[in-house]
């Protein structure tokens, strides 16, 4: 950002984002990539007919996005949910009756690993994605979901906080097996959606509430899931090929307006 302005000549902030907010970031912008995707989980929750409040869930990748997420399926969607596995790259833990995620972070901060948290049975990350749950965040590595793996995954929704979870092969499968997948770049949105909120605060210099962003990050994300999820069943398609869909057709729809096509 000072590059920038000594590049313009004149201090323009809006042009980077992620910024601390003491030199004009955005509250809320550390836990968007996972509030986003929470949000998106509670509106297919509904559409499903599965309750929001007594869930279960795992988290195959322990790092910023998986923790918020971890934290946030209790603070958005209630106390009732729990979480039964987390991993990160040196392995995971598990505990069918629930582990306390603020209690798993703070293990984590200081021994830098998951792994050897009281009171927790170890899990491989392998083993992790094929649990039983209602939700599973594959928040890590690209290419976790594969056509091997796939067919024994036993969850009922995938909310790919991650880039690229599942390969093209594996996300065959969970169509087949009727996973209902939050594809990667409508899930992980957040983050970026909330990197252009600070973009508007600074561009009018005027910077919102965290009740505020959180708002309007929920009617985003909210508006954005229902697009896709209404071309999933009118297209009858998966969830990614709908979000692919949506995102052409609003490109096609501008390219006409202005005359190119």
């Amino acid at each position: 950002m000072d590059e920038y302005y000594w590049q313009k000549g004149f201090n323009e902030p809006g042009a980077f984002t992620g910024k601390p907010v003491e030199v004009g970031g955005s509250l809320g912008r550390g836990d968007a990539t996972a509030r986003g995707g929470i949000y998106c989980v509670r509106e297919a929750m509904k559409c499903l007919n599965m309750p929001t409040g007594n869930s279960t869930y795992a988290i195959q990748g322990f790092g910023n996005a998986g923790q918020h997420a971890a934290l946030l399926m209790k603070e958005v969607l209630g106390d009732g949910n729990t979480l039964l596995a987390v991993s990160d790259s040196r392995g995971g833990i598990f505990n069918r009756n629930g582990l306390d995620p603020q209690a798993i972070i703070d293990h984590k901060m200081s021994t830098g690993a998951v792994l050897g948290f009281a009171g927790a049975e170890p899990i491989s990350n392998a083993d992790l994605l094929e649990l039983e749950v209602d939700v599973m965040f594959p928040s890590a590595l690209e290419n976790v979901i594969t056509k091997e793996n796939a067919p024994r995954m036993k969850a009922k929704i995938s909310c790919e906080l991650a880039n690229g979870p599942t390969t093209p092969e594996g996300d065959s499968i969970l169509c087949e097996k009727d996973v209902f997948v939050i594809p990667d770049f409508l899930a992980n949105a957040g983050g970026v959606t909330v990197s252009y909120f600070e973009q508007v605060q600074n561009g009018a210099n005027y910077f919102w509430s965290l009740e505020e962003v959180h708002e309007r990050l929920d009617a985003k994300m909210t508006k954005a899931f229902h697009a896709v999820y209404k071309e999933h069943r009118g297209c009858e398609v998966n969830m990614r090929i709908a979000a692919y869909v949506v995102a052409v057709r609003r490109v096609a729809r501008a390219m006409e307006i202005r005359g190119w096509v």
